[in-house]
């Protein structure tokens, strides 16, 4: 890992609900402050919280950002896809963060906050632990509250959204579904362009720099309306993720000017994913996708996020509209003491990265409440 901002250190954390958990920590020297702990989503590690710790442990906070369960250097975890892919299931990250919170030696922390994947995960702790996750901040995915038990016993209809996708007269697919596949991890990490070069353009073509994130609300969860988001989200069928964004790969010159993301830090990302591959990740999507594990989260059906809660993202961000009517839900039912909506200028899925003063700015707003 190139050198951490100074004021930022990496150690293990044993013991944590089977994990060896790599946490970076800013704010550590003093004892007894507030703790904020940060989740990061895919394909992410803690390190893309760095721009964003220093100022938080600056205003008071002890600041904690692991390496989620599947991600980086933290071990004990199954990478096998015919492995443990329940241990990557909602109510089991979210005990990783519980359990690292005691193991901190705290009680509760001031906030969570999660991004992308990690959004879920902190939204989950504060609804079934408020007493520990007193306050939360949602950035990048929007959460729409826990998944309704059915109402009817009879069978739904046997055509699905991803027949309907695969019909459209240019053929298409969700991501998500894709991510699920046996093929998925080797496609990304084994592609011809090689890691650095796919994550590149990965980044590149989810941020702000890609020109055509311009979102916008989509009308339902059809295949027509679907099939209006970019690529990386609802991809061509025949395409696997390393050829969807391989043509987005910026130029060279490009490249050079991007300070968000420069060489250096972008190679802590190729160097974490080149050695231990994509599908502790990719085992996330495996639990959401399937009904196994959506079935246990049915028991939370009607909970509220009763904590204080905010949101942040990109304004270029396709990923608040990906499910349509979510950020309407969230606002509106799931979480009853919103009290900060941010849709970030300047950034697109990265934002903490991308925008970091902004963010900083907003998540210090939000704790000082």
């Amino acid at each position: 890992m190139t050198p951490l901002p100074h004021g930022i250190r990496s150690r293990i954390v044993p013991g944590i609900n089977g994990l060896a958990m790599h946490v970076l920590e800013a704010g550590y020297e003093t004892a007894k402050r507030p703790c904020v702990l940060l989740l990061h989503g895919f394909p992410e590690l803690a390190y893309s919280w760095r721009k964003v710790m220093l100022p938080l442990a600056a205003a008071g906070f002890h600041v904690v950002a692991p390496d989620q369960r599947g991600y980086g250097r933290t071990t004990g975890w199954d990478g096998d896809y015919d492995g443990d892919v329940g241990s990557f299931r909602m109510l089991s990250v979210a005990r990783d963060a519980l359990a690292l919170v005691r193991a901190l030696g705290y009680e509760s922390v001031a906030a969570v906050i999660g991004h992308d994947f990690g959004s879920p995960v902190a939204a989950w702790c504060a609804l079934v632990r408020p007493d520990v996750f007193r306050s939360v901040v949602l950035m990048s995915a929007p959460f729409a509250g826990p998944p309704q038990i059915a109402r009817s016993s009879e069978p739904g209809p046997a055509r699905t959204i991803h027949d309907d996708l695969a019909a459209l007269p240019r053929p298409r697919k969700h991501y998500q579904w894709y991510y699920s596949t046996r093929e998925a991890n080797q496609n990304m990490w084994h592609c011809p362009q090689g890691v650095h070069a796919f994550l590149r353009a990965y980044y590149h073509h989810k941020s702000a720099d890609w020109k055509d994130n311009r979102p916008y609300p989509l009308a339902s969860w059809t295949a027509s309306e679907l099939a209006k988001l970019p690529t990386y989200y609802i991809m061509d069928k025949d395409k696997g993720m390393a050829e969807t964004v391989a043509p987005e790969m910026p130029s060279a010159d490009a490249i050079a000017r991007c300070e968000w993301l420069p060489e250096a830090e972008l190679k802590v990302y190729a160097d974490e994913y080149g050695r231990n591959g994509f599908q502790g990740g990719l085992n996330w999507y495996r639990c959401t996708t399937g009904p196994k594990y959506i079935a246990e989260l049915q028991i939370f059906s009607g909970r509220t996020i009763d904590v204080r809660s905010a949101f942040i993202s990109g304004k270029s961000d396709w990923g608040i509209y990906q499910v349509p009517g979510a950020i309407e839900r969230m606002q509106q039912s799931a979480c009853t003491k919103m009290v900060g909506f941010h849709l970030i200028e300047g950034a697109g899925h990265w934002v903490q990265q991308e925008q970091p003063e902004q963010v900083a700015r907003h998540l210090l707003e939000f704790l000082s409440g």
